[in-house]
């Protein structure tokens, strides 16, 4: 048994390692913006829960549905505040109650606007599908709002965006959390978001492409599992190996 002490543990150290650096890196994988996130040096500030699940659509001139949208939303602003006369850094959600949608479509750019809070607040999608390819990704997000306490009204845009990948004929799903930088000042948290732009048929969606964020987080078990057996195996092999070398070290000469 004296062989199992020496290549075991370091089996052992090794495989734990392997384990330990594979969860992390799936555990910390993210969307990665095209911008800065918002860096912000504002005072602190408590997040709300979770937001509810709003489902939206868009109808065309024809009266049918071309735009659908099932999603939670939050808007991280960071703005110049009236009353504590510094900068404050805001996570607002979005209510579906007490929120309108409207939009657009047409072949190659579909919009989808909700407006809430007495029209005081205005966020906007716009998707670009590319003809070629036949893929779709959310290309432009704006947003207007004049919260009760903002010096002056926030408006922040980008129309160079490469979020929420997704092939025409398929809606795009993500169930985790994700992060959309927008502006240095300004992102959107989206929670268990599914979008189909384009190719709508009906009022339901088409089957899903899921995003990065879901494939890691189902592939986590999968490694965890495989690496613990390996665990075992070499465990196992490492005690019959040093068992067979004890036997035979007490055979008479």
């Amino acid at each position: 048994m004296t062989q199992i002490g020496g290549v075991q543990p370091v089996f052992l150290a090794v495989t734990v390692h392997l384990i330990l650096a594979t969860v992390l890196h799936q555990t910390f994988a993210t969307v990665t913006p095209p911008v800065t996130p918002p860096v912000t040096t504002a005072a602190p500030h408590k997040e709300p829960g979770r937001p509810d699940q709003g489902d939206y659509q868009v109808t065309s001139s024809n009266g049918t549905v071309c735009f659908l949208a099932s999603m939670g939303l939050q808007l991280n602003i960071t703005f110049n505040s009236t009353s504590q006369n510094k900068t404050l850094q805001e996570v607002i959600n979005i209510q579906p109650n007490v929120t309108k949608s409207s939009g657009s479509c047409d072949t190659s750019s579909a919009l989808l606007t909700l407006t809430t809070d007495a029209e005081k607040t205005n966020l906007t999608f716009v998707f670009a599908l590319n003809t070629t390819s036949n893929k779709y990704h959310l290309s432009e997000v704006s947003l207007s709002a004049a919260l009760p306490d903002m010096k002056e009204a926030f408006v922040a845009q980008n129309h160079s965006l490469e979020y929420l990948r997704g092939t025409l004929g398929f809606s795009y799903m993500c169930r985790e959390r994700q992060t959309l930088g927008v502006t240095p000042d300004f992102a959107i948290n989206t929670f268990q978001v599914q979008v189909q732009p384009f190719g709508v048929t009906g009022k339901q969606f088409a089957a899903a492409e899921e995003c990065q964020l879901d494939k890691d987080d189902m592939l986590i078990p999968i490694i965890v599992g495989a690496a613990l057996a390996a665990l075992v195996l070499i465990v196992l092999s490492a005690y019959l190996i040093g068992r067979k070398r004890s036997h035979a070290g007490y055979q008479s000469i």
